[in-house]
């Protein structure tokens, strides 16, 4: 019997930072909140599936070749599935690859770990960034090593108060399709 390719690896999803009912303001403030639900209540990655859909990718369509028939992933399947807003101002730079990373032997996020009781607002604000981080580097814009993530999305979290204003949706659609567009495009 011959098995399919695997293209996805195990990851962990959570990263070793709980969310704390502390960060949910930041979270809202962000448009990820239901992002951060999804990563600590239920999100479990269905390796086989994934990979499937990765199998059935026909680049010279755009689409998933299903038994069923022909499909693609849409905004508005990012916008229910993963709660993000699909219009709003553009993520720039979401495509361009600077090479360049926060690298070290565990990630940034396992740093901060939970957030200790009666921490003051200040303390609170800066380990609900390093969540929004970590969400960004496990959930949204996932590499393979699992412990680092990209410049480009600094200056985002750096003005979390703006955060909430961008497409975080259609962002999202770019990068998770990107693989698939570059064979194409080689």
């Amino acid at each position: 019997m011959v098995y399919p390719q695997r293209y996805i690896r195990s990851m962990w999803r959570q990263q070793g930072m709980p969310l704390d009912e502390r960060y949910v303001p930041y979270l809202q403030m962000a448009g990820l909140y239901h992002l951060a639900r999804m990563n600590d209540r239920w999100f479990r990655l269905d390796e086989p599936l994934v990979s499937a859909f990765v199998e059935r990718w026909r680049p010279e369509t755009h689409t998933f070749h299903m038994p069923f028939g022909e499909c693609t992933i849409t905004l508005q399947d990012v916008a229910y599935h993963l709660g993000l807003a699909v219009d709003g101002r553009y993520v720039s730079g979401c495509l361009t690859d600077f090479h360049m990373y926060i690298e070290g032997g565990r990630p940034a996020w396992e740093t901060f770990g939970e957030c200790p009781e009666g921490a003051d607002e200040e303390t609170v604000w800066h380990f609900a960034r390093a969540y929004i981080m970590m969400l960004l580097a496990t959930q949204l814009f996932v590499d393979k090593s699992g412990n680092r993530i990209h410049i480009r999305w600094l200056p985002y979290v750096a003005r979390l108060e703006e955060m909430g204003s961008y497409s975080w949706g259609s962002t999202a659609l770019v990068v998770m399709l990107q693989p698939f567009l570059q064979r194409e495009w080689s």
